[in-house]
């Protein structure tokens, strides 16, 4: 694949950024640097891996569920000035 300032424009164009003549100077041989290293990548070879959705394996990341006692109506509503008929009383909506 060619890069090139007419590609570079068109994907700022894309992600609608608009970059001077310098900036384009400076990114153009970013891309080219950053999609070699992409091309590198697909001369790997890959068959018989499994895909990994989680780069490092989480351990003991679920806690147990246990029931407990719930906040009564008043204890729920006892910190607040913003109550009425028992509810938490919001913001008007119009």
């Amino acid at each position: 694949m060619e890069i090139d300032r007419k590609l570079l424009e068109h994907v700022a164009e894309v992600a609608r950024l608009k970059l001077t003549d310098e900036e384009i100077k400076k990114f153009l041989p970013q891309l080219k640097e950053a999609l070699e290293f992409f091309s590198q990548l697909q001369e790997i070879n890959t068959n018989g891996v499994k895909p990994s959705f989680q780069p490092v394996e989480i351990k003991n990341a679920m806690r147990e569920d246990f029931e407990k006692k719930c906040l009564s109506q008043d204890e729920a509503l006892s910190l607040t000035e913003h109550k009425k008929d028992g509810y938490f009383k919001g913001p008007r909506a119009v």
